[in-house]
């Protein structure tokens, strides 16, 4: 490979250091280094595109901006020409993958892996270019596999190597059981990369241990070792959990435009030079503008975050939708006015109700509990008053509006 190197004309080491550049900014890790600018070297002396794998064990449908940060880096070695191997786990997945989880993951049905597979690559379309994808379901390896294979795969790992995740050690500590079928995971992941030859793998800084797994299953089947390059987990709008749809803090890539925006301007400042790094598409050079601007007092920080916004919807929904969404936001939230497209929701019972009981028959909050804390922090307008008493009984009106937060409107209609 030095030998290799050494034949690069001054355009091709120029163009060996502009890749590199792009994919390691923004990276949580790169393993190791050195051997990624190694195998960019490689592909552009022999002019052949690099084989970038990410596996997929589709167990929610639901594609968020969290999500995007790996699909981002993937579309950066995509517009340079090489290959992306999206690997759908319809083996794997019926295990499910362990990490971070305190039990057991719920096996997953031949139907629902499926479902979410789909759901998963109509998604990923809104930011890969799909029909340069290369696509493959590890069912088509692994199903062939006899036990014969499967105890000489699992000779080439030891046990104390598998309880080093971090998720193992845990649950051995607080002796929570772990079943057996939950160390073929990685087993069966890193065996996809002997498989699949691939030169990179990618996915979160959670996926560190299996995505590790891939270079020591390639060197134990004699191939040339995968580099890992390890993404960071992008923070929800609460500014302190990963984005997670369980945890209702994330902003969902399908959502209408106004939703995103609005959710875009809740994201806490400080967070804004990672959300403009890892979930737009400007430039490193374009980034770091903003941040000077932003320091030096040059662009307000409202500003910026109205960019970002912006930014976001247009990017999943198009530049007029962004702009759109904007004007919207200005005038409904910097303005006060009330939106004109509410959604209307018909009313056929008494003509009073529990404020509480109001929210939860709209569907507007998950349950009484969660009622009653929002309207203990301020969260609740009837009518543009505000309701801070919890056991505060409606008269129901035709019209009546009811505003959750700062973004959600519904509006009665009396039947």
């Amino acid at each position: 490979m030095k030998n290799q190197l050494e034949q690069l004309t001054r355009e091709q080491l120029a163009e060996v250091d502009r890749q590199f550049s792009i994919y390691s900014s923004g990276a949580a890790e790169i393993i190791p280094e050195e051997e990624l600018k190694h195998k960019i070297a490689k592909s552009v002396l022999l002019d052949k595109p690099l084989k970038i794998k990410l596996g997929l064990d589709p167990s929610a449908p639901d594609v968020h901006l969290g999500h995007t940060v790996v699909l981002n880096k993937l579309r950066q070695f995509q517009d340079n020409g090489h290959v992306i191997q999206l690997i759908i786990g319809d083996f794997t997945g019926k295990i499910g993958d362990p990490t971070g989880k305190s039990t057991a993951r719920k096996q997953l049905t031949d139907e629902e892996v499926q479902h979410n597979a789909q759901t998963y690559f109509q998604q990923f379309g809104k930011v890969l270019k799909m029909e340069k994808i290369e696509l493959h379901y590890n069912s088509k390896w692994h199903s062939k596999l006899h036990f014969e294979d499967v105890i000489n795969l699992a000779g080439k790992i030891t046990v104390a190597r598998l309880i080093e995740r971090d998720d193992f050690e845990e649950r051995l500590a607080l002796k929570k059981p772990i079943s057996l079928h939950e160390f073929f995971y990685p087993l069966m992941q890193g065996y996809d990369s002997v498989v699949l030859e691939n030169d990179i793998e990618l996915g979160g800084t959670d996926q560190h241990f299996n995505i590790l797994m891939g270079r020591h299953f390639q060197e134990k089947f004699g191939k040339e070792k995968q580099v890992a390059i390890l993404m960071p987990l992008l923070e929800g709008l609460d500014g302190v959990e990963k984005m997670s749809k369980s945890k209702n803090n994330y902003i969902g890539i399908d959502e209408p435009p106004n939703d995103m925006y609005g959710k875009a301007m809740s994201i806490p400042d400080e967070l804004m030079p990672k959300y403009f790094e890892l979930a737009t598409d400007f430039s490193l050079d374009e980034i770091q503008k903003i941040q000077h601007e932003v320091k030096n007092n040059i662009l307000h920080p409202r500003d910026a975050k109205m960019l970002l916004g912006r930014t976001i919807v247009r990017i999943y929904h198009g530049q007029e939708a962004a702009e759109e969404a904007e004007l919207r936001f200005k005038s409904v939230f910097q303005k006060g006015e009330l939106p004109t497209d509410i959604p209307a929701v018909h009313w056929q019972g008494s003509r009073s109700i529990a404020v509480i009981d109001l929210l939860v028959t709209f569907d507007l909050q998950s349950s009484k509990s969660e009622a009653r804390r929002m309207i203990q922090n301020g969260g609740i307008k009837i009518n543009g008053e505000k309701i801070m008493d919890i056991h505060a009984v409606i008269t129901i009106t035709n019209d009546l509006i009811i505003q959750v937060g700062k973004r959600i409107y519904r509006q009665l209609k009396c039947n």
